[in-house]
């Protein structure tokens, strides 16, 4: 017999009754039943019930052992009472009578608790992630994350892409987040940095002719976390083709999106068809983000001349502003006036003076509330008559310039949507975001910047560059977005070298800066580079929304805290003196102000 197990404890079915069996994992729960002793015995793969007498050899060691101990036992396979048989549980119709007992390591006393899903403090759980990483939902998410990366990779070799592994210690990039730096000892006061993503190097790819790449990518970047964002490092589905258009990407990436979630999916459905594309402007006005959830099928509208001139003084004033706009957020049978009052005092929660509204009431033409009341019954009712609302139904305002106000308002649906009920839970909705600037303005430096990827190809070529003023030139990028998250970053790549030099002078950026920071890939463009382009799903949010996760570290195995330290690690640490005079730094201390 094998010295540690014969079977794991998810693998014995009615079918082995009478077998003599080996199995060993941790004591997940013991139960005292007046001379008879269950314990549930865990290892990865399930569970098994294990029934031990007072008479069974080794009964006072397992009787003292604490939960998570470890054990090894002996025993023949039962066929439970039909009583006693648990239809949830894969092994519910068996049990082990044991006839030796062995202890293969004692737990000392828990800090966290393994059994059921206690709610303990984030800190004190990653700090015993070991533990944390038994529960059940914790640990299925992690064996879940595995098999949707094998999923991906797998769609990816059938649709004829190719895996390379690009390099971890590269050059610092003066564009995007925060870089993590790494002092090179060899020479002193110069610095590698950890790539924020493999752009570069799979791009210099499909100038070397390998056409259809992929990657399982870790990524690096010294960030602040977020409910979907791991701070430090996240992995990515990195893909890049040659002499592709966008459509060429679309057409790659949705199957293997929509593969990935119809496999994994359970009970929930994923839509049907292509993935709609929503330009990035229209997205930000009828959705109020360039994250929309599309399980919310309400759509804001500009209703700005009902208000134009109107008996409404706060808005007809607020409109005198040249870029000011009045949007309509629809609410769908909410019903009267306390509805309303909620969102009112909903908005003023979120720092805002309050959320203007009209509903109407059954049997009444007119709407109600004091907005209609001073906006009159004829431009109430056209009002009404464009945005397609009835009795029962009511209508949000919010005013202001769109670059101002369009985040509230998209709260606002978000709130209005969630509240009445109208976002299916177990539904999977994409979208494409398309058309995006390809600069906009930095108020804070008083200058044009780019906005989403600086190695995207504008839309219109140099002559756009040339051309046109820079806040309306659009890009060949595009955004995949599940839910209300963004799943994923692509682009159209800019191969031509003048006009990477062109578009780096507008923001900002000389010719030496460019050569200097991305000479490499510049110098290659420079030797015949195809068309190309790609995208980059995250893989730790697709597990996420797949796992039906709140957070991102709960579909990552050992995932920084939110101040991006490892306490399990305890990392960032000091180092020794001598570590920092082989690397030739010194600590400078923080300035007290």
């Amino acid at each position: 017999m094998h010295a540690y197990r014969t079977h794991h404890c998810g693998a014995l079915r009615l079918t082995d009754a009478g077998a003599q069996v080996r199995l060993s994992g941790w004591v997940h729960r013991k139960r005292d039943h007046g001379g008879l002793m269950f314990i549930d015995l865990r290892d990865h793969y399930g569970l098994t019930q294990l029934v031990l007498s007072p008479e069974t050899p080794g009964f006072a060691i397992a009787e003292r052992v604490r939960a998570e101990s470890v054990l090894r036992i002996d025993g023949v396979v039962l066929a439970r009472d039909e009583a006693a048989k648990n239809p949830n549980l894969p092994t519910g119709e068996i049990e082990i009578r044991v006839t030796g007992v062995a202890v293969l390591s004692e737990a000392a006393e828990l800090p966290v608790p393994v059994f059921g899903e206690p709610d303990y403090p984030e800190d004190l759980r990653l700090r015993n992630r070991f533990l944390d990483l038994r529960r059940e939902s914790l640990h299925r998410n992690i064996v879940l994350r595995s098999q949707v990366i094998a999923s991906l990779r797998r769609r990816m070799i059938d649709q004829g892409f190719t895996e390379y592994q690009t390099p971890i210690l590269t050059a610092s990039s003066p564009e995007g987040a925060r870089d993590f730096l790494v002092p090179s000892r060899l020479y002193p006061g110069e610095f590698y940095a950890l790539p924020q993503a493999p752009q570069q190097f799979k791009q210099l790819l499909m100038v070397a002719g390998f056409d259809r790449y992929f990657q399982i990518a870790p990524c690096f970047r010294d960030e602040d976390a977020r409910a979907d964002r791991s701070p430090g490092e996240f992995y990515q589905l990195d893909m890049e083709m040659s002499f592709v258009t966008q459509d060429d990407v679309f057409n790659a990436i949705e199957p293997v999106m929509r593969g990935v979630f119809e496999e994994f999916a359970g009970e929930r459905r994923v839509d049907a068809g292509a993935f709609p594309r929503i330009p990035y402007r229209q997205s930000i006005r009828q959705y109020g983000s360039d994250k929309p959830d599309l399980r919310n099928p309400l759509i804001m509208q500009d209703v700005s001349e009902h208000f134009r001139g109107g008996g409404f003084g706060v808005f007809a004033r607020i409109l005198e502003a040249p870029k000011a706009e009045i949007w309509a957020v629809p609410a769908p049978a909410a019903g009267g006036r306390a509805f309303c009052d909620r969102m009112n005092d909903w908005a003023k929660g979120e720092g805002q003076p309050g959320l203007a509204y009209i509903f109407w009431r059954e049997g009444e033409a007119e709407g109600a509330g004091p907005v209609a009341k001073n906006l009159g019954p004829e431009r109430t009712e056209a009002l009404r008559q464009q945005l397609g609302l009835k009795a029962g139904d009511a209508v949000f305002f919010v005013a202001g310039e769109p670059e101002a106000m369009y985040r509230f308002a998209g709260l606002a649906r978000t709130k209005v949507g969630t509240e009445l009920g109208l976002i299916d839970p177990n539904r999977f909705a994409f979208c494409w975001i398309v058309d995006f600037p390809m600069f906009e303005w930095n108020e804070d430096e008083k200058r044009v910047d780019f906005s989403h990827n600086p190695f995207s190809m504008p839309q219109g070529e140099l002559e756009a560059l040339l051309t046109k003023d820079p806040l309306d030139i659009l890009a060949f990028q595009y955004d995949i977005v599940c839910n209300g998250i963004e799943l994923s970053s692509g682009a159209i790549r800019n191969h031509r070298p003048d006009i990477m030099l062109k578009a780096f002078e507008i923001a900002g950026y000389g010719p030496e800066v460019v050569e200097e920071k991305f000479g490499g890939m510049l110098n290659a463009f420079r030797y015949g580079a195809p068309p190309h382009g790609g995208i980059a799903p995250g893989v730790d949010r697709i597990v996420m929304l797949l796992a039906g996760a709140t957070t991102i570290r709960d579909v990552i195995a050992f995932p920084l805290n939110q101040q991006a330290r490892d306490l399990l690690m305890n990392a960032p640490s000091e180092v020794m003196e001598r570590q920092l005079k082989e690397l030739h730094l010194r600590i400078a201390p923080p300035i007290k102000v």
